[in-house]
């Protein structure tokens, strides 16, 4: 899977748990600071990227994911 798709797919899994639109969201953006998640919705996220790529992501090193380009780097990597 190229990178972009992984972008694509975790940019649409964002705008569901956050109601925030697809347009908005930026690589850049932190989960919390810039898109508003709260700590629940963090849980929330990282099960949405679990089932979208029907992976596991380890607890320790999905606290470390803290950016919309952090979850695309980590996911990219574990697909790879």
């Amino acid at each position: 899977m190229d990178r972009n798709e992984v972008v694509t797919r975790v940019t649409k899994v964002v705008s569901e748990v956050l109601n925030v639109p697809e347009a908005n969201i930026k690589e850049e953006h932190s989960f919390t600071n810039d898109l508003g998640a709260e700590s629940i919705q963090s849980v929330e996220l990282v099960a949405g990227f679990e089932e979208e790529f029907d992976i596991e992501m380890e607890e320790d090193k999905a606290l470390k994911v803290q950016t919309v380009g952090d979850a695309v780097e980590f996911i990219s990597g574990y697909l790879s």
